[in-house]
């Protein structure tokens, strides 16, 4: 209990050092990247402070990874280069034993982080870009024209000229029903539909109703049974489309599970859901890269530290991307887009340990 305990206490002050020098280090950058346009457009020093803070969460999540990294490898490696490791091991505690502790706290952190990410970073975030925008002058126009939406794997069409967010209304609508030969079944046109929160459906103003009698369309009384089909959410009708990796999980399944009902390509959104549970073990994976590079140097210690941390998330980030670019476009499931990094990095991360200089 003492050793965990010692080696506790040299890690969590170096981790919340690092983790609050990087995350200031992004939010500085982020800031310097707009300041000229936050003063030409008279903005006042607390709303650029806002900016900043609602930015703080987001950049403490970029930064957990490499503040754990560059804390457990430096203090390990320093450990080794003060022979308090050789100590260790020569009074029978092996190193896969004396960083047990630090290990299952990292695994917990992976947790921890992605509920963190879902629960906080997503929100704060939203506010903090929303604000941005509106200091920047940039408009964002949710409003959208000639809108075509599949829905139930392609046998509902919803087509209308105008989509109006304010309102939540369609315009110059047309919804096409087709039954499960994909044969057409009834066309109804209504010139304005509103969505109705309590229903969660659309309600037709007039609607007129066309169906094929005896090769002819012809015009026939609406029918409350396609109608009430009509249940497509309003949020899928805006100019904008749903950035999976900018919403929480549960949202992300809810819009993933609109693509499938429309029969529309989803992976890359697929890939990126499970990335963000995938994404959070990196907490895991470091603290097991800076264990089996341990003892690998006695000197320059910091300067080995940082080169190896910085080393090791370029190398996860990039297979991380290759392996999504490869899932987005079909070469390789969702799922291992997501995962097969976390997975290919633990067995790296033990051929470390196993060969490690003990």
């Amino acid at each position: 209990m003492k050793l965990i305990i010692y080696l506790f206490k040299k890690i969590i002050p170096l981790f919340f050092g690092a983790m609050f020098f990087f995350a200031l280090v992004l939010n500085l950058v982020d800031l310097f990247m707009n300041i000229a346009t936050y003063l030409q457009n008279n903005c006042s020093l607390k709303d650029m402070l806002m900016v900043m803070a609602y930015y703080v969460p987001k950049t403490i999540w970029y930064a957990v990874p490499v503040a754990i990294l560059f804390s457990s490898s430096y203090v390990l490696s320093e450990m080794y280069a003060a022979n308090e490791i050789q100590a260790l091991l020569a009074s029978g505690v092996s190193l896969f034993r004396f960083t047990v502790p630090l290990l299952i706290v990292s695994f917990l952190m992976a947790f921890g982080l992605f509920a963190f990410e879902n629960k906080f970073v997503v929100q704060t975030y939203d506010k903090k870009v929303a604000l941005q925008d509106t200091l920047l002058q940039k408009q964002k126009n949710e409003n959208n024209s000639n809108v075509i939406v599949l829905s139930e794997n392609g046998r509902i069409i919803y087509k209308a000229s105008r989509y109006i967010e304010s309102q939540k209304r369609l315009r110059g609508c047309y919804f096409v029903f087709r039954d499960e030969n994909r044969a057409l079944e009834a066309v109804v046109y209504s010139s304005q539909a509103q969505w109705n929160p309590e229903l969660s459906m659309w309600e037709l103003e007039k609607p007129v109703q066309y169906q094929m009698i005896d090769d002819t369309l012809k015009i026939t009384a609406v029918s409350e049974e396609l109608v009430s089909q009509l249940t497509e959410s309003y949020e899928i009708f805006r100019k904008t489309n749903v950035d999976v990796q900018s919403v929480t999980a549960s949202e992300a399944k809810i819009y993933i599970q609109h693509l499938k009902k429309a029969g529309l390509p989803y992976n890359e959104e697929l890939s990126e859901y499970y990335k963000k549970y995938a994404f959070p073990f990196i907490v895991f994976i470091v603290v097991f890269l800076s264990i089996g590079l341990t003892g690998k140097t006695r000197k320059n210690v910091l300067l080995i530290s940082l080169a190896s941390c910085i080393s090791a998330s370029v190398l996860f980030y990039v297979t991380m991307m290759v392996t999504m670019v490869l899932a987005k476009h079909g070469y390789i499931s969702a799922f291992s887009g997501a995962w097969s990094p976390v997975i290919f990095f633990t067995i790296i991360s033990i051929i470390l340990l196993r060969f490690a200089r003990t």
